[in-house]
């Protein structure tokens, strides 16, 4: 909302992670993209096998543009997988199609963590939309009357809501992942080298969603102290 110390101490220090594995996981990719597997497996061809092999044949794959955009769209039950990953023999590209092929098998076995996750979607996204106006009228309003700080607090619960949905979403990623090397282990997609440049793009990946965290968290705890700091001194 403006930049104060809380901002500095709390939150910059994990923006700055945020940004760091971002790097991170793009440099890492990279690399891993350029050591071909031996199978001559592609990526679509590697999220195939897997769907496959846990009964999911009805799972379609499809080429989308742009890099690293790969996603598994629940409602059209279709995986995306990016340019540099659909028709690619790497082992990055292997780790990262499975990886979505995992979030496919997922929902067809009920996975808990996606399932709240999918479900807390529409309340997460209009919570977003009203915590700033909410918290900012909270603050301005709270000086005539001490009632508007409860406004206030109510725009820090919607905001809440967004970090709920990041704190839901890491097991998610990390379940995906893990299933994911197991089937490529499993069926010898990968071997030696491979499999661990694979492993290495998916811990890089998963790290994102550690510093998404820890963005929300810090940003989260600034709210309710701003907040507690402004209606206590008016």
């Amino acid at each position: 909302m403006y930049l104060d110390m809380t901002y500095i101490v709390l939150v910059l220090p994990a923006v700055i992670f945020a940004v760091w594995a971002s790097s991170r996981v793009n440099s890492t990719f990279e690399k891993y993209s350029k050591q071909y597997n031996s199978r001559r497996i592609t990526g679509a061809q590697a999220a195939r096998f897997v769907l496959d092999r846990s009964g999911c044949r009805d799972v379609r794959i499809e080429r989308v543009s742009g890099n690293l955009t790969d996603h598994y769209d629940p409602k059209a039950n279709v995986i995306r997988l990016s340019e540099s990953v659909y028709d690619n023999y790497s082992s990055a590209a292997v780790g990262v199609a499975c990886h979505e092929a995992g979030h496919a098998i997922q929902h067809v076995e009920n996975y808990a963590p996606i399932k709240i996750r999918a479900a807390i979607i529409p309340i997460t996204s209009i919570g977003s939309k009203l915590a700033v106006p909410l918290i900012l009228l909270g603050i301005v309003f709270s000086t005539m009357d001490a009632v508007w700080a409860n406004v206030a607090y109510l725009g820090i619960a919607c905001f809440a809501l967004s970090t709920v949905f990041q704190l839901v979403t890491l097991p998610t990623e990390y379940n995906a992942s893990k299933r994911a090397l197991r089937c490529i282990e499993d069926g010898n997609l990968l071997i030696g080298e491979e499999l661990a440049g694979a492993r290495k793009v998916l811990n890089a990946a998963a790290l994102t969603y550690v510093a998404a965290l820890a963005v929300s968290v810090m940003q989260l705890l600034r709210l309710i102290l701003m907040v507690n700091r402004r209606t206590n001194r008016d």
